[in-house]
């Protein structure tokens, strides 16, 4: 019951912002301009379709506004008047009452709001679709005052959330069972792999953890840190529901005339922020999943001019040492146009049926790709790319992997970004050194000192106890071979018994037959 209520609701938004008209009026065909029309009879559509379509996306919630922030990315594939308004969801949702924020901080301190922070600001200065954020001021452990943002949840989600999610696993679920490539695509996995991650963003303090891991994994190599910066986390004033972190002034990347005007340089700015992505994912294997505009700023500070800010941490992805081998593997034979390897990965690692021609598929991804090479961004789209390379993968029945889709979301949202910062940006040359440095260092002789120096604690503690481990080994080796000599010599003498027995049958067996071949012959000579 609960489904269906939110199902008629999506209904009856869908209708009430003329969503259906938005679809029907994209057609040409006379018949639909009619069905249109009659179906616009007594609504009042005058609003712009961008308007209408962001305001229903923010009446159904936090997961429908999460699917407009992304949309809002790929200016390349929607009209800019729609992609303009859904811009507006990154970061300007109306915000929810501020008395019922400082309720919640309350509740989440138990202590009243003065006793928390020096100074709060009540008007929020950016809200989205699960939280909301106020500037603030705290005293922190030394006594220091620190400027603070602080990130507040929205009241009620989880039960908004949960009933949109029991909704798409049931959606999921008849994909799965009604449609050919149900299988393949492996939608009950990936609603899954959403869920998981949207539970995860409810909790501020696991945001707040990963925040602090991103930053250390960027702090680990001084090329890296030089390019982004990511805020403190203040420990001592984090909560389930709130969440206080440094104060990053920076200028929102999508406020592109003020950051001109700063003087930044927009081609270092695209370049940096390809790097950072292919720095996360392929170096740490942990990369900030959510990179909409509205979570990215630049700094115009002296000291850390045009550096990316990265903000809200809550969703996060993350790659095993086997994801991303493979997807470098993939990502560095791609870039040298052999596709013959690429066609391999696929089968090696179980993508593809075991019986599908490599020639084939070779062929097939040749002609997705390669039309593609040697072009600016501004004349390419990895979203029709991806599209063709979805209906290729239908022809070998290719199995989706729900552990890549975030970062097939994440990469989309590079892509829109970059496009924005510098559409000349050739995106391949600038992924291609980045990834064969990569996959030398993972097999090169460097991995293999770095493997070493990191078990060196280990082997340290082994060597004391070798010599004894070496005698232990050898004393069980020769109670081991005592034991299997005395096995043996029992299985000898079983043996031996077996064979006087089976000479004993063998024995009775032909005297027996002779006997009666001697009592045939004197029984035919007395006849």
């Amino acid at each position: 019951m609960r489904r269906l209520t939110r199902g008629a609701f999506i209904v009856w938004i869908v209708f009430r912002y003329g969503l259906d008209e938005m679809v029907l009026s994209s057609f040409k065909k006379p018949w639909l301009n009619m069905v249109t029309r009659v179906l616009s009879i007594g609504r009042n559509l005058s609003a712009p379709r961008g308007q209408r379509l962001r305001q229903a996306l923010e009446r159904l919630g936090p997961i429908f506004v999460k699917f407009g922030q992304v949309l809002s990315t790929r200016r390349d594939l929607m009209p800019l008047d729609i992609a303009d308004e859904l811009a507006k969801l990154q970061d300007r949702v109306p915000p929810f009452d501020s008395a019922i924020a400082i309720a919640n901080i309350e509740k989440s301190f138990r202590k009243p709001l003065a006793e928390i922070f020096i100074s709060f600001d009540e008007k929020p200065i950016a809200s989205a679709s699960v939280a909301q954020v106020h500037f603030a001021t705290i005293r922190d452990r030394e006594g220091h005052i620190r400027e603070v943002a602080v990130k507040v949840l929205r009241p009620d989600m989880l039960p908004v959330i949960e009933k949109d999610l029991s909704l798409m696993h049931m959606m999921a679920g008849w994909v799965e069972t009604l449609s050919t490539d149900g299988k393949r695509l492996k939608p009950r996995e990936v609603v899954a792999e959403f869920d998981r991650h949207l539970h995860d963003e409810l909790d501020l303090i696991r945001e707040a953890s990963s925040a602090a891991q991103l930053k250390r994994n960027m702090q680990a190599h001084s090329n890296s840190s030089d390019l982004v910066l990511i805020p403190e986390m203040y420990w001592d004033f984090c909560r389930p529901e709130v969440l206080v972190m440094e104060r990053m002034k920076g200028i929102p990347i999508n406020q592109t005339n003020v950051l001109r005007e700063a003087g930044v340089d927009f081609k270092k700015l695209a370049r940096d922020g390809v790097t950072i992505f292919f720095t996360q994912v392929f170096r740490d294997g942990f990369f900030h999943a959510d990179m909409h505009p509205g979570n990215i700023q630049v700094s115009l500070e002296p000291a850390t001019f045009g550096r990316y800010i990265l903000l809200d941490f809550g969703i996060i992805g993350s790659l095993t040492n086997v994801d991303k081998e493979y997807l470098a593997q993939n990502f560095t034979a791609f870039f040298r146009r052999d596709y013959k390897r690429v066609a391999e990965l696929h089968i090696e690692s179980g993508w593809v049926p075991r019986t599908t021609r490599v020639d084939e598929l070779e062929s097939a991804i040749r002609a997705v790709c390669e039309p593609y090479f040697d072009r600016p961004l501004k004349e390419i789209s990895l979203g029709m790319v991806l599209m063709r390379l979805f209906q290729t993968s239908r022809r070998f029945h290719v199995e989706i992997q729900p552990q890549l889709v975030l970062l097939q979301k994440t990469l989309l949202n590079i892509e829109g970004l970059g496009r924005d910062l510098d559409p000349d940006l050739d995106l391949w040359s600038t992924a291609k050194p980045f990834l064969e440095t990569w996959m030398m260092d993972q097999l090169g002789p460097q991995k293999l000192l770095a493997e070493l120096k990191a078990q060196a604690p280990r082997y340290a503690k082994l060597l004391p106890d070798l010599p004894l481990l070496l005698a232990d080994f050898l004393k069980q080796r020769t109670e081991d071979a005592s034991h299997d000599k005395q096995i043996l010599m029992d299985l000898l003498a079983a043996q031996k018994r077996t064979n006087k027995l089976l000479q004993a049958i063998i024995y009775s067996g032909v005297g027996f037959v002779l006997g009666l071949i001697v009592m045939q012959i004197i029984y035919r000579i007395r006849l």
